[in-house]
């Protein structure tokens, strides 16, 4: 999608369909009167266009309320053939969050209407609004039906973001650029979380982030069964020894040459490309959306191409576990004890906690690698969709410092995470009788434990695990985005990336 700016007047630009946001200044009542009272404002200083929409407004069927569309054909006075007016919520609480979806569903809804391009008025008072618009659009114009022969291909061609006469172009057209990088970022994750098992292997999943690093530069080695024998990760191996299909090790390195040889980010993604649950089976209704199981290290491979285009200073490593979990003959059985790459021995209870074996010795490797701060994500646990539902990712952290820099990511990104305990009492429910632990400490507390598991990988180092078990995939189609992968949370890694190349701890 080609994305333009454009100051010029909003009612004289020429377009198929000029959008404006339309917010509600009507304070929240609180007398007890249930009658709900509205003030909408349209979100621009051209008085032609808020007179082609003053009808709708004075009708009532237009009140500023979140996702609310009215559209408009040949709207008096105004060169747009047609005027969509999208409601964004209150307009004391309208941030770049809500504004990112406005543009999500303005793009499903005029590309449903074979429309190929559109404007949009640049609202004020918003941080981040030409990037979080330019994001908004490319995650709606995703679709994932690939594979229907029947498909017609409705995508949005043009954006165009109308930005006041006096704005400063160059620092527009900057942001554009950002939201474009980190848009198109987020839709090839989802790319590669849309392909089913027999598609996107461990093998052509380390193929495409191959084909990825050469593109922008990054250097990427991708290892074999050989290599990861050598390395001893046992944990990771226990894992892939049951299928057919060859695991794969891949390493990502952004290596910028003034960047501080002290400050080296890691990320580290569970790669599972298929998960039947291995010996541990898992019920056979739902399992065809295993194919997702890879969507935390899908993330590090969109996250790590964002990077590389938008060039911050700071070293960043992506380690990729890629493997898919099968019962078979040569699979591991619950009862074995399996030895990680940092020599701490496993029990296996459930071979279905495999993502927290892959990442075991993923985040050892990172820490061999010199990586002193790490993030991991992972479609680790069931019971953290059981506690949070599909709103909240979890996350978990073992440094507070670390932690409150990230946080400060998610308010850019928009994407939503709450914390989660790693407290030293639950360290009791990972012991093991024959091990030094066990891989699955049963159905109390499963998000904790799971994450308490990969805790006693990453030693001193700063680390957040984020279990996006969740929010990776959309169950229903929403107005700014379809059903399938979310391609969460490639955004938050990216403005957390960039802000902590700014210094600090």
């Amino acid at each position: 999608m080609k994305t333009t700016l454009n100051t010029g007047i909003p009612s004289q630009i020429e377009t198929e369909c000029l959008v404006v946001a339309v917010t509600d200044a009507a304070e929240n009542n609180n007398s007890g009167d249930k009658s709900e009272k509205h003030s909408p404002q349209i979100q621009t200083d051209d008085r032609a266009v808020q007179d082609a929409a003053a009808d709708l407004i004075a009708s009532g069927e237009v009140t500023g309320k979140m996702l609310e569309i009215a559209l408009l054909h040949k709207p008096q006075g105004l060169n747009a053939k047609r005027l969509l007016l999208i409601g964004g919520g209150k307009a004391n609480s309208f941030s770049s969050a809500e504004l990112r979806k406005l543009a999500g569903a303005a793009v499903r809804t005029l590309k449903a209407k074979d429309l190929k391009s559109f404007a949009f008025i640049m609202p004020s008072g918003v941080d981040d609004a030409a990037k979080s618009m330019v994001e908004g659009a490319f995650v709606g114009n995703f679709d994932p039906d690939y594979y229907k022969s029947d498909r017609k291909e409705q995508k949005i061609e043009e954006l165009t973001i109308v930005a006041s006469k006096g704005a400063n172009q160059r620092s527009v057209n900057s942001a554009m650029e950002q939201g474009r990088i980190i848009g198109e970022a987020q839709n090839f994750t989802r790319d590669l979380v849309n392909e089913p098992g027999n598609r996107m292997t461990p093998t052509i999943l380390a193929d495409r982030a191959q084909a990825m690093c050469d593109e922008t530069g990054l250097q990427c080695e991708i290892y074999g069964p050989d290599k990861i024998k050598e390395l001893k990760m046992g944990a990771f191996w226990s894992v892939a020894q049951g299928s057919d299909e060859e695991p794969r090790l891949i390493v990502m390195r952004y290596d910028p040459p003034r960047a501080p040889k002290k400050r080296v980010l890691g990320l580290v993604g569970k790669g599972i490309t298929f998960d039947s649950g291995g010996i541990s089976i898992k019920p056979g209704e739902g399992m065809e959306k295993m194919k997702y199981d890879m969507a935390g290290g899908a993330a590090m491979i969109g996250a790590m191409r964002a990077i590389a285009q938008l060039k911050p200073n700071l070293k960043v490593i992506g380690i990729v576990c890629a493997s898919e979990n099968m019962p078979s003959g040569k699979a591991q059985k619950p009862g074995d004890v399996q030895i990680a790459m940092s020599g701490k021995s496993i029990e296996i209870i459930n071979t279905d906690a495999e993502g927290r074996l892959v990442l075991a010795d993923g985040l050892h490797y990172a820490r061999e690698l010199g990586c002193t701060h790490l993030i991991d994500a992972a479609t680790l646990t069931g019971a953290c969709v059981v506690a949070l539902g599909m709103v909240n990712a979890g996350i978990f952290a073992n440094d507070d410092d670390f932690y409150d820099r990230f946080n400060q990511s998610l308010a850019k990104s928009g994407e939503k995470m709450w914390r989660l305990p790693v407290e030293d009492e639950y360290r009791e429910l990972i012991k093991s009788n024959i091990a030094d632990m066990v891989n699955s400490a049963g159905r109390w507390a499963g998000a904790v434990t799971a994450a308490m598991f990969l805790k006693e990988f990453v030693g001193d180092t700063p680390w957040l695990h984020l279990d996006i078990a969740g929010v990776a995939w959309m169950e229903d189609n929403k107005p700014w985005i379809a059903k399938g992968p979310s391609g969460v949370p490639v955004r938050s890694l990216v403005e957390f990336a960039r802000d902590f190349a700014q210094g600090g701890s």
